[in-house]
């Protein structure tokens, strides 16, 4: 593989001695997860997706959830130790993070953030996150994303009542 094709996630991922596969697809522009499962084969339920939020006290966090699910924002607070957390609006993603939507991986950011994976993540295999740009993902072992990004594991998805 030539150097042009890698991305900080990777290079974190080599610096690391972590094995992984990459899985790149056409796309030019942001399209969402189950559309990304969809065209690379990734089943949906090990797809994971990035998500960064800002609590009350100004501090950013990293939330790993699974594609097709949405964050709770309580349980997102709650974990953290925040009164209230909330999305980063997608103008801000770049600045903050140093990827664009949907190239966004809880691997290499601008600076390293407080990390939570939802819980269950770590019951597969094999996760599939963004590569760190539009159109490349990487599947790995979830305990080596857990050791590497040094994350926690907690429950914070929404969960519907019947």
């Amino acid at each position: 593989m030539g150097k042009e094709l890698k991305t900080n996630a990777m290079r974190i991922l080599d610096k690391n001695k972590v094995s992984y596969d990459i899985i790149q697809y056409e796309c030019d522009t942001f399209i969402d997860g189950l559309h990304t499962a969809e065209l690379t084969g990734a089943p949906v339920e090990q797809s994971l997706k990035t998500l960064v939020l800002q609590g009350k006290s100004g501090q950013y966090y990293v939330f790993v959830i699974p594609i097709a699910e949405e964050v709770d924002l309580k349980a997102a607070a709650k974990t953290v130790g925040e009164k209230s957390v909330e999305l980063l609006p997608v103008k801000e993603i770049t600045a903050v993070t140093g990827y664009v939507r949907g190239g966004c991986t809880p691997l290499g950011m601008k600076k390293p953030f407080p990390t939570v994976i939802q819980d269950g993540a770590a019951d597969y295999d094999t996760v599939y996150i963004s590569g760190g740009r539009i159109g490349m993902s990487i599947s790995l072992n979830p305990a080596d994303l857990v050791r590497v990004t040094h994350a926690r594991c907690a429950d914070v998805v929404r969960h519907t009542t019947p």
